[in-house]
């Protein structure tokens, strides 16, 4: 059960890195990955094109 989970999980990742154009890393495919690296890749990108970039949350003065 926990294996398919984590498949699940991995499946994803996979999906929402394609999604930001990302196809290889360190010159292995996604599916190669482990499931800690997809997500550390995921969420990297996902800060990356955050809408506030590197300034974070819009903060009033």
């Amino acid at each position: 059960m926990m294996r398919n989970n984590d498949e699940k999980k991995r499946q994803k990742l996979i999906n929402k890195l394609i999604f930001f154009n990302v196809y290889n890393k360190e010159d292995r495919h996604l599916y190669e990955l482990p499931l800690s690296k997809l997500a550390y890749e995921y969420k990297r990108y996902k800060l990356q094109n955050h809408p506030h970039g590197e300034f974070g949350s819009i903060q009033w003065v």
